[in-house]
């Protein structure tokens, strides 16, 4: 079993308990609530920039621990201020020490999108998403078969909800193209060895047609990477380790921006 397939099964379980705990009606009722959208792919149109993800992730299952300190709410802030295009949010509580209310805190507080970053699995978890104010919610196409991706794809737009689609391959990136793809995300870990290599944001690219937001995921550290990946087709990044290891992540974030600007020229 892979490191992916244990994270599902373990998200599986708990999307189980939460559903008994608060059943699908009680989120209904909880929608006229809910953080107004703000509209995701809109937000990720490259304009003199390329529009950057910031993520507030507290550890993972391959680097642990990564920020002890861990104030979303601080985060979220300091990294739309310092010109984060939108914020990815961890709410998986077991392999990454996220929380829904890491994502509840943080979204009144913003005025960019907030991405609920999970393992969906269930239409139950993008209604979650919506009461606790996410904007778009992450569907990976490596574990989802086309039916369930469809299904719960259809779900997030009935809810006004953004979609990132996560691809890791070609053969991945060719099955979700055709199933109404807005956003489409190259992530360069490999989620079953959670290794990185920046030649696959590279080589794959180019493969996405320019009508949709292509977004870099991984592995970005320099403005270097930034300017390799922009050359191949990036419209975007998600940025989380690099961000949340600085002392400051709004620095890190300006002067990556900076260096790409440098490294561009």
């Amino acid at each position: 079993m892979t490191i992916l397939d244990t994270i599902v099964a373990r998200t599986r379980e708990d999307v189980a308990a939460r559903r008994e705990n608060a059943p699908a009606q009680s989120l209904e009722r909880r929608l006229a609530e809910a953080r107004p959208v703000v509209p995701f792919a809109a937000a990720l149109r490259r304009h003199e920039l390329p529009t950057i993800i910031a993520e507030l992730k507290k550890a993972s299952p391959s680097k642990g621990l990564i920020r002890p300190h861990f104030a979303p709410s601080d985060l979220a802030l300091e990294l739309a201020e310092a010109g984060a295009s939108a914020l990815s949010v961890l709410t998986e509580p077991h392999f990454f020490q996220g929380s829904p209310e890491f994502l509840a805190t943080v979204a009144p507080q913003v005025s960019i999108p907030c991405l609920r970053k999970d393992f969906i699995v269930d239409e139950y978890q993008v209604l979650e998403a919506r009461v606790l104010g996410a904007s778009a919610v992450l569907l990976i196409a490596a574990s989802l078969a086309d039916d369930l991706y469809v299904q719960l794809f259809a779900k997030a737009q009935g809810l006004g909800l953004g979609i990132l689609t996560e691809v890791h391959n070609e053969e991945e990136l060719n099955r979700v193209l055709g199933l109404g793809v807005d956003v489409v995300g190259v992530n360069s870990r490999n989620l079953k060895t959670f290794k990185v290599d920046l030649g696959v944001a590279e080589r794959m690219l180019d493969q996405i047609p320019t009508e949709h937001v292509r977004i870099a995921e991984s592995g970005v550290k320099t403005g270097q990477d930034m300017a390799r990946l922009v050359n191949a087709g990036a419209d975007g990044f998600l940025i989380g380790e690099t961000l949340m290891r600085a002392a400051s992540p709004g620095v890190a974030l300006r002067e990556l921006l900076a260096s790409y600007q440098e490294a561009k020229a």
